[in-house]
Protein backbone atom coordinates (compact mmCIF):
# COMPACT_ATOMS: atom_id res chain seq x y z
CA UNK A 1 0.00 0.00 0.00
CA UNK A 2 1.40 3.33 -1.07
CA UNK A 3 0.23 6.92 -0.94
CA UNK A 4 1.55 10.40 -1.39
CA UNK A 5 2.36 12.87 1.37
CA UNK A 6 4.26 16.11 0.83
CA UNK A 7 5.42 14.85 -2.55
CA UNK A 8 6.68 11.54 -1.17
CA UNK A 9 5.30 8.04 -1.64
CA UNK A 10 4.47 6.19 1.55
CA UNK A 11 5.20 2.47 1.58
CA UNK A 12 3.34 0.83 4.48
CA UNK A 13 5.24 -2.44 4.20
CA UNK A 14 8.61 -0.69 4.24
CA UNK A 15 7.53 1.41 7.25
CA UNK A 16 6.33 -1.57 9.29
CA UNK A 17 9.61 -3.41 8.74
CA UNK A 18 11.71 -0.32 9.51
CA UNK A 19 13.34 0.58 12.82
CA UNK A 20 10.57 3.11 13.51
CA UNK A 21 7.60 1.05 12.39
CA UNK A 22 8.20 -2.40 13.89
CA UNK A 23 6.28 -1.70 17.15
CA UNK A 24 3.05 -1.27 15.17
CA UNK A 25 3.27 -4.87 14.01
CA UNK A 26 2.11 -5.67 17.56
CA UNK A 27 -1.14 -3.68 17.25
CA UNK A 28 -3.27 -6.88 16.83
CA UNK A 29 -2.35 -7.82 20.40
CA UNK A 30 -4.42 -4.87 21.69
CA UNK A 31 -7.86 -6.23 20.68
CA UNK A 32 -6.64 -9.78 21.35
CA UNK A 33 -5.82 -8.88 24.95
CA UNK A 34 -9.24 -7.29 25.43
CA UNK A 35 -11.00 -10.37 24.05
CA UNK A 36 -8.95 -12.80 26.13
CA UNK A 37 -9.61 -10.77 29.27
CA UNK A 38 -13.38 -10.69 28.61
CA UNK A 39 -13.52 -14.40 27.82
CA UNK A 40 -11.60 -15.21 31.00
CA UNK A 41 -8.79 -17.37 29.67
CA UNK A 42 -5.61 -18.07 31.64
CA UNK A 43 -3.95 -15.14 33.37
CA UNK A 44 -0.63 -15.98 31.67
CA UNK A 45 -2.11 -15.52 28.17
CA UNK A 46 -3.80 -12.28 29.22
CA UNK A 47 -0.60 -10.96 30.81
CA UNK A 48 1.66 -11.60 27.81
CA UNK A 49 -0.81 -10.36 25.18
CA UNK A 50 -1.50 -7.16 27.13
CA UNK A 51 2.24 -6.67 27.70
CA UNK A 52 2.84 -6.90 23.94
CA UNK A 53 -0.12 -4.57 23.39
CA UNK A 54 1.53 -1.88 25.51
CA UNK A 55 4.52 -1.64 23.14
CA UNK A 56 2.78 -0.11 20.06
CA UNK A 57 0.77 2.29 22.25
CA UNK A 58 4.00 3.44 23.91
CA UNK A 59 5.62 3.90 20.49
CA UNK A 60 2.70 5.99 19.22
CA UNK A 61 2.69 8.11 22.37
CA UNK A 62 6.43 8.70 22.08
CA UNK A 63 6.21 9.71 18.42
CA UNK A 64 3.29 12.09 19.02
CA UNK A 65 5.13 13.68 21.95
CA UNK A 66 8.27 14.20 19.84
CA UNK A 67 6.25 15.86 17.09
CA UNK A 68 4.50 18.22 19.51
CA UNK A 69 7.75 19.03 21.28
CA UNK A 70 9.43 19.88 17.96
CA UNK A 71 6.64 22.33 17.13
CA UNK A 72 6.23 23.85 20.59
CA UNK A 73 9.80 24.88 21.34
CA UNK A 74 12.19 23.64 24.03
CA UNK A 75 10.26 24.96 27.04
CA UNK A 76 6.87 23.40 26.31
CA UNK A 77 8.62 20.47 24.65
CA UNK A 78 10.44 19.72 27.89
CA UNK A 79 7.15 19.83 29.79
CA UNK A 80 5.57 17.45 27.28
CA UNK A 81 8.45 15.03 27.63
CA UNK A 82 8.13 15.13 31.43
CA UNK A 83 4.40 14.48 31.15
CA UNK A 84 4.35 11.84 28.43
CA UNK A 85 7.89 10.44 28.18
CA UNK A 86 7.23 7.75 30.77
CA UNK A 87 3.43 7.87 30.55
CA UNK A 88 2.91 4.16 29.79
CA UNK A 89 4.78 3.12 32.92
CA UNK A 90 3.10 5.85 34.97
CA UNK A 91 -0.34 4.66 33.88
CA UNK A 92 0.54 1.04 34.66
CA UNK A 93 1.73 2.14 38.11
CA UNK A 94 -1.47 4.12 38.76
CA UNK A 95 -3.61 1.03 38.16
CA UNK A 96 -1.32 -0.97 40.43
CA UNK A 97 -1.61 1.72 43.12
CA UNK A 98 -5.39 1.60 42.91
CA UNK A 99 -5.26 -2.16 43.55
CA UNK A 100 -2.89 -1.71 46.48
CA UNK A 101 0.12 -3.38 44.78
CA UNK A 102 2.60 -0.95 46.31
CA UNK A 103 5.59 -3.27 46.24
CA UNK A 104 4.94 -4.10 42.57
CA UNK A 105 4.95 -0.36 41.81
CA UNK A 106 8.25 0.17 43.62
CA UNK A 107 9.73 -2.88 41.89
CA UNK A 108 8.76 -1.48 38.46
CA UNK A 109 10.32 1.90 39.36
CA UNK A 110 13.56 0.23 40.40
CA UNK A 111 13.47 -1.97 37.31
CA UNK A 112 13.08 1.05 35.05
CA UNK A 113 16.07 2.83 36.56
CA UNK A 114 18.43 -0.15 36.45
CA UNK A 115 17.03 -1.22 33.07
CA UNK A 116 17.85 2.14 31.51
CA UNK A 117 21.32 2.36 33.06
CA UNK A 118 22.44 -1.25 32.70
CA UNK A 119 20.38 -2.86 29.93
CA UNK A 120 19.69 0.06 27.57
CA UNK A 121 22.98 1.90 28.00
CA UNK A 122 24.85 -1.39 27.92
CA UNK A 123 23.17 -2.54 24.72
CA UNK A 124 23.68 0.91 23.17
CA UNK A 125 27.40 0.90 23.96
CA UNK A 126 27.77 -2.66 22.69
CA UNK A 127 25.88 -2.15 19.41
CA UNK A 128 27.32 1.30 18.77
CA UNK A 129 30.85 0.23 19.62
CA UNK A 130 30.94 -2.73 17.25
CA UNK A 131 33.30 -1.87 14.41
CA UNK A 132 34.46 1.32 16.13
CA UNK A 133 37.44 1.89 18.41
CA UNK A 134 35.36 4.11 20.67
CA UNK A 135 32.38 6.47 20.71
CA UNK A 136 32.33 9.91 22.28
CA UNK A 137 29.55 11.87 23.97
CA UNK A 138 29.16 15.09 25.95
CA UNK A 139 30.79 14.36 29.30
CA UNK A 140 29.43 17.48 31.01
CA UNK A 141 25.80 16.84 30.06
CA UNK A 142 26.00 13.16 30.98
CA UNK A 143 27.70 14.04 34.26
CA UNK A 144 24.95 16.51 35.17
CA UNK A 145 22.27 13.86 34.70
CA UNK A 146 24.30 11.27 36.61
CA UNK A 147 24.62 13.75 39.48
CA UNK A 148 20.84 14.07 39.52
CA UNK A 149 20.67 10.30 39.93
CA UNK A 150 23.01 10.52 42.92
CA UNK A 151 20.64 13.00 44.54
CA UNK A 152 17.76 10.63 43.87
CA UNK A 153 19.73 7.75 45.41
CA UNK A 154 20.24 9.68 48.65
CA UNK A 155 16.60 10.76 48.78
CA UNK A 156 15.23 7.26 48.09
CA UNK A 157 17.56 5.54 50.56
CA UNK A 158 16.92 7.78 53.57
CA UNK A 159 13.26 6.76 54.16
CA UNK A 160 14.39 3.11 54.09
CA UNK A 161 17.12 3.84 56.66
CA UNK A 162 14.58 5.68 58.80
CA UNK A 163 12.17 2.74 58.66
CA UNK A 164 14.97 0.25 59.31
CA UNK A 165 16.05 2.05 62.48
CA UNK A 166 12.78 3.44 63.86
CA UNK A 167 10.19 1.17 62.26
CA UNK A 168 9.50 -2.46 61.55
CA UNK A 169 12.27 -2.97 59.00
CA UNK A 170 12.42 -3.20 55.22
CA UNK A 171 9.69 -4.96 53.22
CA UNK A 172 10.28 -8.44 51.84
CA UNK A 173 10.47 -8.96 48.04
CA UNK A 174 7.33 -11.12 48.16
CA UNK A 175 5.10 -8.50 49.79
CA UNK A 176 2.27 -6.70 47.98
CA UNK A 177 1.58 -3.94 50.49
CA UNK A 178 3.09 -3.18 53.89
CA UNK A 179 1.48 -1.03 56.58
CA UNK A 180 3.92 1.67 57.75
CA UNK A 181 3.88 4.20 60.56
CA UNK A 182 2.61 7.67 59.71
CA UNK A 183 6.06 9.18 60.36
CA UNK A 184 7.70 7.44 57.39
CA UNK A 185 4.64 8.26 55.25
CA UNK A 186 5.04 11.96 56.03
CA UNK A 187 8.80 11.77 55.50
CA UNK A 188 8.24 10.20 52.09
CA UNK A 189 5.78 12.96 51.22
CA UNK A 190 8.29 15.72 52.00
CA UNK A 191 11.08 13.86 50.17
CA UNK A 192 8.83 13.52 47.13
CA UNK A 193 8.25 17.28 47.08
CA UNK A 194 12.01 17.91 47.30
CA UNK A 195 12.67 15.53 44.40
CA UNK A 196 10.04 17.16 42.20
CA UNK A 197 11.49 20.62 42.95
CA UNK A 198 14.95 19.33 42.08
CA UNK A 199 13.69 17.88 38.81
CA UNK A 200 12.09 21.20 37.97
CA UNK A 201 15.42 22.92 38.56
CA UNK A 202 17.02 20.33 36.30
CA UNK A 203 14.60 21.22 33.53
CA UNK A 204 15.52 24.90 33.84
CA UNK A 205 19.21 23.95 33.73
CA UNK A 206 18.92 21.69 30.68
CA UNK A 207 16.32 23.63 28.69
CA UNK A 208 17.20 27.23 29.45
CA UNK A 209 20.38 28.26 31.27
CA UNK A 210 22.58 25.50 29.78
CA UNK A 211 20.50 24.50 26.79
CA UNK A 212 23.49 24.20 24.46
CA UNK A 213 24.86 21.27 26.47
CA UNK A 214 21.70 19.21 26.14
CA UNK A 215 20.41 20.34 22.74
CA UNK A 216 23.16 20.02 20.13
CA UNK A 217 22.32 21.03 16.54
CA UNK A 218 20.06 18.43 14.93
CA UNK A 219 20.92 17.23 11.46
CA UNK A 220 17.83 15.91 9.74
CA UNK A 221 18.27 12.58 8.01
CA UNK A 222 17.49 12.50 4.31
CA UNK A 223 14.92 9.73 4.84
CA UNK A 224 13.27 11.42 7.83
CA UNK A 225 9.51 11.68 7.37
CA UNK A 226 7.62 14.95 7.05
CA UNK A 227 6.53 16.43 10.41
CA UNK A 228 3.05 15.76 11.76
CA UNK A 229 0.47 18.51 12.13
CA UNK A 230 -0.56 19.60 15.63
CA UNK A 231 -4.05 18.11 15.13
CA UNK A 232 -2.60 14.77 14.06
CA UNK A 233 -0.16 14.73 16.98
CA UNK A 234 -2.85 15.55 19.56
CA UNK A 235 -5.18 12.95 18.06
CA UNK A 236 -2.47 10.28 18.14
CA UNK A 237 -1.60 11.21 21.72
CA UNK A 238 -5.24 10.91 22.82
CA UNK A 239 -5.65 7.57 21.04
CA UNK A 240 -2.43 6.23 22.56
CA UNK A 241 -3.48 7.41 26.02
CA UNK A 242 -6.77 5.51 25.86
CA UNK A 243 -5.08 2.38 24.52
CA UNK A 244 -2.34 2.50 27.18
CA UNK A 245 -4.96 2.87 29.92
CA UNK A 246 -6.91 -0.16 28.67
CA UNK A 247 -3.81 -2.34 28.28
CA UNK A 248 -2.45 -1.22 31.66
CA UNK A 249 -5.65 -2.14 33.50
CA UNK A 250 -5.67 -5.61 31.91
CA UNK A 251 -1.93 -6.07 32.54
CA UNK A 252 -2.10 -5.11 36.21
CA UNK A 253 -5.20 -7.23 36.77
CA UNK A 254 -3.38 -10.35 35.58
CA UNK A 255 -0.02 -9.85 37.33
CA UNK A 256 -0.71 -11.80 40.53
CA UNK A 257 -2.25 -14.89 38.90
CA UNK A 258 0.23 -14.88 35.99
CA UNK A 259 3.24 -14.69 38.30
CA UNK A 260 1.93 -17.62 40.34
CA UNK A 261 1.23 -19.70 37.21
CA UNK A 262 4.64 -19.05 35.68
CA UNK A 263 6.44 -19.71 38.93
CA UNK A 264 7.91 -16.22 39.21
CA UNK A 265 7.41 -13.71 42.00
CA UNK A 266 5.44 -10.49 41.55
CA UNK A 267 8.67 -8.74 42.49
CA UNK A 268 10.54 -10.17 39.50
CA UNK A 269 7.62 -9.56 37.13
CA UNK A 270 7.33 -5.95 38.27
CA UNK A 271 11.07 -5.18 38.25
CA UNK A 272 12.06 -6.93 35.04
CA UNK A 273 9.03 -7.66 32.81
CA UNK A 274 6.71 -4.70 33.46
CA UNK A 275 9.60 -2.22 33.62
CA UNK A 276 10.97 -3.41 30.27
CA UNK A 277 7.61 -3.48 28.50
CA UNK A 278 6.64 0.02 29.60
CA UNK A 279 9.70 1.55 27.94
CA UNK A 280 10.32 -0.92 25.10
CA UNK A 281 9.92 1.59 22.26
CA UNK A 282 12.17 4.15 23.95
CA UNK A 283 14.77 1.47 24.65
CA UNK A 284 14.89 0.52 20.99
CA UNK A 285 15.40 4.15 19.93
CA UNK A 286 18.42 4.48 22.24
CA UNK A 287 20.08 1.42 20.71
CA UNK A 288 19.23 2.53 17.17
CA UNK A 289 20.77 6.00 17.50
CA UNK A 290 23.87 4.49 19.13
CA UNK A 291 24.24 2.26 16.07
CA UNK A 292 24.14 5.47 13.99
CA UNK A 293 26.99 6.86 16.14
CA UNK A 294 24.74 9.43 17.85
CA UNK A 295 25.93 8.51 21.32
CA UNK A 296 25.00 11.87 22.85
CA UNK A 297 21.34 11.17 22.17
CA UNK A 298 21.60 7.56 23.30
CA UNK A 299 23.18 8.47 26.64
CA UNK A 300 20.63 11.25 27.11
CA UNK A 301 17.78 8.76 26.61
CA UNK A 302 19.20 6.15 28.98
CA UNK A 303 20.47 8.34 31.82
CA UNK A 304 17.85 11.06 31.34
CA UNK A 305 14.97 8.59 31.48
CA UNK A 306 16.37 7.06 34.69
CA UNK A 307 16.61 10.50 36.26
CA UNK A 308 13.04 11.25 35.22
CA UNK A 309 11.77 8.04 36.82
CA UNK A 310 13.62 8.66 40.09
CA UNK A 311 13.04 12.41 40.41
CA UNK A 312 9.59 12.83 38.86
CA UNK A 313 7.59 9.63 38.34
CA UNK A 314 8.34 8.05 41.73
CA UNK A 315 7.55 11.22 43.72
CA UNK A 316 4.34 11.81 41.74
CA UNK A 317 3.20 8.28 42.56
CA UNK A 318 3.87 8.93 46.25
CA UNK A 319 1.71 12.08 46.13
CA UNK A 320 -1.07 10.30 44.20
CA UNK A 321 -1.03 7.36 46.64
CA UNK A 322 -2.41 9.67 49.36
CA UNK A 323 -5.54 10.03 47.22
CA UNK A 324 -5.69 6.75 45.29
CA UNK A 325 -5.83 3.20 46.59
CA UNK A 326 -5.98 1.76 50.10
CA UNK A 327 -3.33 4.07 51.59
CA UNK A 328 -0.09 6.05 51.08
CA UNK A 329 2.94 4.43 49.44
CA UNK A 330 6.09 5.40 51.38
CA UNK A 331 9.45 5.44 49.60
CA UNK A 332 10.66 2.39 51.52
CA UNK A 333 12.33 -0.04 49.11
CA UNK A 334 13.44 -3.58 49.95
CA UNK A 335 17.08 -4.57 50.23
CA UNK A 336 17.37 -5.96 46.69
CA UNK A 337 15.95 -2.75 45.22
CA UNK A 338 18.20 -0.50 47.29
CA UNK A 339 21.30 -2.49 46.40
CA UNK A 340 20.50 -2.58 42.68
CA UNK A 341 19.60 1.11 42.57
CA UNK A 342 22.76 2.26 44.36
CA UNK A 343 25.04 0.05 42.27
CA UNK A 344 23.39 1.21 39.03
CA UNK A 345 23.79 4.88 39.96
CA UNK A 346 27.46 4.40 40.86
CA UNK A 347 28.05 2.60 37.56
CA UNK A 348 26.27 5.40 35.66
CA UNK A 349 28.61 7.98 37.18
CA UNK A 350 31.64 5.84 36.38
CA UNK A 351 30.89 5.05 32.73
CA UNK A 352 29.94 8.65 31.88
CA UNK A 353 32.94 10.25 33.60
CA UNK A 354 35.28 10.07 30.58
CA UNK A 355 32.82 11.01 27.85
CA UNK A 356 33.59 7.97 25.73
CA UNK A 357 32.56 4.32 25.50
CA UNK A 358 33.55 1.02 23.87
CA UNK A 359 31.69 -2.19 23.07
CA UNK A 360 33.41 -3.94 25.98
CA UNK A 361 31.92 -1.45 28.46
CA UNK A 362 28.56 -2.38 27.01
CA UNK A 363 29.23 -6.07 27.65
CA UNK A 364 30.14 -5.29 31.26
CA UNK A 365 26.92 -3.34 31.85
CA UNK A 366 24.85 -6.15 30.33
CA UNK A 367 26.64 -8.67 32.57
CA UNK A 368 25.78 -6.62 35.66
CA UNK A 369 22.14 -6.43 34.56
CA UNK A 370 22.07 -10.20 34.09
CA UNK A 371 23.41 -10.74 37.62
CA UNK A 372 20.84 -8.34 39.09
CA UNK A 373 17.98 -9.98 37.16
CA UNK A 374 19.07 -13.43 38.37
CA UNK A 375 19.17 -12.19 41.96
CA UNK A 376 15.67 -10.76 41.53
CA UNK A 377 14.45 -14.08 40.12
CA UNK A 378 15.76 -15.98 43.16
CA UNK A 379 14.50 -13.36 45.65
Amino acid sequence: MTGTSSGRRFDLRAFLTSSDGWPYLLVPFIPLAVVLDLVGVSAVAVFFTSALGVIPTAALMGRATEELAARSGPGIGGLLNVTFGNAPELIIALFALEKGLHEVVKASLTGSVIGNILLVLGMSMFVGGMGREKQEFNRVAAGAQSSMLLLAAVALVMPAIFEGINGSGLPSPGAERVAYDSDVEHLSLVVALVLIASYGAGLVFSLKTHRSLFNPPHEQDEEEAAPWSVRRSVGALALAGVAVAVMSEILVGSISDAATSIGLTEFFVGAIVVATVGNAAEHWVAVLVAHKNKMDLSVNIAIGSSAQIALFVAPVLVLVSFLLGPGPMPLVFNGFELGAFLLAVLIANHVTAEGESTWFEGVQLLAVYAVVALAFAFA
